[in-house]
């Protein structure tokens, strides 16, 4: 039995959110290391950024920029930071993080609780820049013009991230999702394409040539109408979007046991894996394969990873699955998915990505 399944108990025998601050405060105190060495076949380029594993950690685990080191050296190919939001903001009343463990599940509306660009820019300031972290971004609850947050967040942040993540997808701020809707969306995206300097950071032999600009990727929501995926992936060609993450949380609920399952908020976890995935394959049918896609929603494992990258996935990212499975998670599935190209006699990452 593994450390983490002792421990699990315990941990969750605190509130949620307690336990995810303490989980954040115990990296902090870990001594920093260089992240682990992947197999060469699990290496794929996406955006022009090398990523040696597929396996990223999602933005919502290290929402102010404290702790990305500590998780690449934990065995995450990537980390998503974030998400931040020009000021800081308290985001919504307590409770609002929920574990539902019978479901293998979590519902939250922590609201893009975070201290802020600035101080997160500081803290990343002084990254010794090992390995890929991308900076997911929003707009204020409060502000009067979201399009102009989103705007102030690429330039902020586009000096230390690796790539740039445009969040419009999570259901806990009132309206966010509209600008997923046509007009808002095109509007947005060529602000955000303005608004790119072309400064980047300085080029890292761990990771390869940086491109001209950190990348933008758009997180999508799983919660669409038909047509809304060729709307998405039209717009976000004619303007510039290097990849899509697909999927946030839902707002929708299937059968679920748990006590908290009326809790309002995205949910998470197993059982939104096949609104996910069918979300994906629907992302890469309307993309004809001309944009790359980053799985996220339900992964807990290795036969989950894969099954996102035989759907069209050229990376995937968890987070969840975290509070069951414990910090090994991210190298164990990259373990996985090394014996399942090695059984197939493939090379890459990429002679994989849409083959099932």
């Amino acid at each position: 039995m593994s450390l983490f399944a002792l421990a699990r108990p315990l941990i969750h025998a605190l509130d949620a959110e307690k336990a995810h601050r303490a989980t954040i405060a115990a990296l902090k105190l870990l001594p920093a290391h260089r992240p682990p060495a992947f197999p060469n076949r699990l290496g794929c380029e996406v955006a022009g950024l090398r990523f040696p594993s597929p396996v990223g950690l999602a933005a919502g685990f290290d929402k102010d920029a404290e702790v990305p080191d500590a998780m690449l050296g934990l065995g995450f190919g990537f980390v998503e930071v974030g998400t931040l939001t020009p000021r800081p903001q308290e985001g919504n009343p307590r409770p609002r993080l929920f574990r539902l463990a019978s479901d293998r599940a979590v519902i939250n509306r922590m609201g893009f609780n975070n201290r802020g660009q600035a101080a997160a820019a500081q803290r990343l300031s002084r990254r010794a820049r090992r390995g890929i972290v991308g900076v997911n971004i929003g707009a204020n609850k409060d502000s009067a013009d979201r399009i102009a947050d989103y705007v102030a967040g690429v330039a902020a942040m586009e000096p230390f991230a690796d790539y740039l993540a445009i969040n419009i997808s999570s259901p806990n701020t009132p309206g966010l999702r509209d600008l997923q809707s046509g007009s808002e969306l095109v509007e947005l995206l060529a602000a955000v394409r303005a608004a790119r300097s072309g400064r980047a950071p300085k080029s890292d032999t761990a990771t390869g040539p940086r491109p001209v600009a950190p990348p933008i990727f758009l997180k999508v929501a799983p919660d669409l109408e038909p047509g809304d995926h060729e709307r998405i992936v039209r717009a976000a060609i004619d303007h510039g979007v290097d990849a899509l993450i697909v999927a946030n949380t839902t707002v929708t609920r299937p059968h679920l046991s748990s006590r908290h399952a009326g809790e309002a908020g995205g949910l998470s976890g197993a059982p939104l894996r096949p609104l996910a995935l069918s979300a994906l394959r629907a992302f890469r049918l309307a993309s004809g394969n001309s944009l790359p896609l980053i799985a996220a929603g339900g992964i807990a494992s290795a036969d989950d990873a894969w099954e996102r990258i035989l759907a069209g996935a050229s990376l995937v990212q968890l987070y969840s699955a975290l509070v069951y499975e414990g910090p090994g998670l991210a190298r164990r599935i990259a373990d996985g998915l090394a014996t399942r190209l090695a059984e197939r006699n493939l090379s890459s990452i990429a002679d994989a990505v849409g083959s099932g």
